[in-house]
């Protein structure tokens, strides 16, 4: 654990709270890549162990509204350590740099909003080829994705047929739809590709329950094979350590959660 000031983090990512988790990095290699996408170079951040034999399981890990921050970073260095090549783009490059903004609402409205769903899962797709040609396993490809990532990777599922399993936190849900965001996690539970773990808040003001269970009832019509876990102390951003809405008896069930997922369903 560390103290409240952290570099590496966001700006509107504030206040920090003191639960930040650090994960070491001795048995694990980490570092900054460029990937080719779309005739751009797209920045993205990745690690994984430093003794392995044969290809490794992927796991794409989408960020939070505050794009590859530490705390993404760190994410991926846990997931190296369960054996993962883990790799977490920056998807905002052609919009924006998060750094830039201060608070959560111009962050939004500046950035965030201008960033199309359909360059996203075309960016997705280039980082699932970039993983196969570095060391990466494409037939264990895997993604989860926190908030605005969380979202992204209910889309995701419905997008890449070589998906094996998605575990999306606290990702909203429904909402209004824009020519950037033309559908939303309930409108695609019919086209799921891979089994979906989604990890909810009870007590998350921004994605109220009611909208938890209408997509429970377009999963179960679309008999979808995926399954929502609601942790009732829970808020929005349960599992981000580094800020006062951390709840660690739901972030590590959560966490586990997803470990067992990715196990059952992308480890074959």
């Amino acid at each position: 654990m560390t103290t409240t000031k952290q570099p590496g983090f966001a700006p509107a990512a504030t206040p920090h709270a003191a639960t930040l988790i650090q994960t070491p990095e001795e048995t694990i290699i980490t570092g900054e890549t460029s990937i080719p996408s779309q005739g751009d170079t797209m920045p993205a951040w990745h690690a994984r162990p430093k003794v392995v034999g044969g290809d490794l399981p992927v796991v794409i890990v989408v960020q939070e509204i505050f794009g590859v921050h530490e705390h993404i970073r760190d994410l991926c260095r846990r997931l190296a350590q369960e054996g993962y090549l883990a790799i977490a783009p920056e998807l905002y490059f052609r919009q924006g740099d998060p750094n830039d903004f201060a608070d959560i609402p111009t962050l939004l409205t500046g950035l965030v909003n201008n960033v199309p769903d359909a360059q996203v899962l075309a960016d997705l797709d280039h980082v699932a080829s970039w993983a196969a040609r570095n060391g990466g396993d494409p037939h264990r490809l895997m993604v989860t994705g926190f908030c605005w990532g969380g979202r992204i990777t209910w889309l995701y599922a419905a997008h890449n047929p070589q998906l094996k399993a998605a575990v999306a936190w606290y990702g909203k849900l429904t909402g209004e739809k824009s020519i950037n965001s033309p559908k939303h996690p309930v409108d695609i539970a019919t086209d799921l590709n891979a089994p979906v773990l989604g990890l909810y808040g009870g007590e998350d003001t921004g994605i109220p329950l009611e909208s938890v269970e209408t997509m429970r009832q377009a999963l179960r019509a679309a008999n979808a094979s995926a399954e929502i876990v609601v942790y009732p102390e829970a808020g929005h951003a349960f599992n981000a350590d580094y800020r006062p809405s951390y709840h660690p008896e739901s972030a590590r069930d959560g966490w586990q959660r997803m470990l067992a997922w990715f196990a059952q369903y992308g480890k074959k």
